[in-house]
């Protein structure tokens, strides 16, 4: 496999057409090697339009998935960012390279070895792959410019929203299976949010998310 022709054929045809148009994010994605953070068993697959299996039922999301959400996100390099959801590092790779510094939470130990492992062998020294839960964000390092969330969640917490600084973004895929929904979410004020919809798609539930309580007559 030529892998640069494989790297230029994924931005070409699968990312671009996604509307992913910020040169600085097509960049990106051939400078972070993303077979880098794909098990190897899956590698041949690293560019392929769909999730690849990282273990104990976690993925990574397609690379059209990730780079449109990268690029509304606009993350600068005064950004303080969170994620949510570790998985392989390869989502904290591509926010590092833009943002000051990346918290990185993952609850499985063993992907955020792994995690830690492939950011160290890429040389990337700004991210901290925490093992922790994220269902209620990090609060401790916070507030936050930027806050990522790999994976789908039946609903924002308002936890994690209130670790947003006025002006912060926030990325995440809203809903449940099938109906999902990409939207971004920016503090426009003190406690005053306001949300965009981005496109429809769906992903793998990240653990202890709850959904939202039932409205009752």
């Amino acid at each position: 496999m030529n892998i640069e022709q494989a790297r230029f054929n994924m931005v070409e045809q699968q990312i671009r057409p996604w509307e992913v148009l910020d040169q600085s994010v097509l960049d990106l994605l051939f400078t972070v090697k993303r077979e880098e953070f794909v098990p190897a068993p899956y590698r041949a697959m690293a560019f392929a339009d769909l999730e690849l299996p990282l273990g104990q039922g976690q993925v990574m999301l397609a690379p059209r998935i990730e780079a449109r959400l990268l690029q509304e996100l606009g993350v600068k390099p005064t950004d303080k960012v969170l994620e949510i959801g570790t998985g392989s590092g390869y989502m904290a790779a591509l926010l590092a390279a833009r943002a000051e510094h990346v918290v990185s939470l993952e609850i499985r130990p063993e992907l955020a070895d792994m995690a830690r492992a492939n950011l160290a062998r890429a040389g990337i020294t700004n991210v901290s792959v925490e093992t922790a839960d994220g269902a209620a964000g990090f609060a401790a390092r916070g507030p936050y410019d930027v806050i990522m969330i790999s994976g789908g969640i039946p609903a924002v917490p308002e936890a994690i929203l209130k670790q947003l600084r006025p002006g912060g973004r926030l990325a995440a895929i809203v809903g449940q299976p099938p109906v999902m929904r990409a939207q971004r979410i920016t503090c426009t004020g003190e406690g005053v949010f306001s949300t965009v919809n981005l496109f429809e798609t769906v992903a793998p539930a990240l653990d202890h998310f709850a959904a939202p309580a039932a409205f009752r007559f």
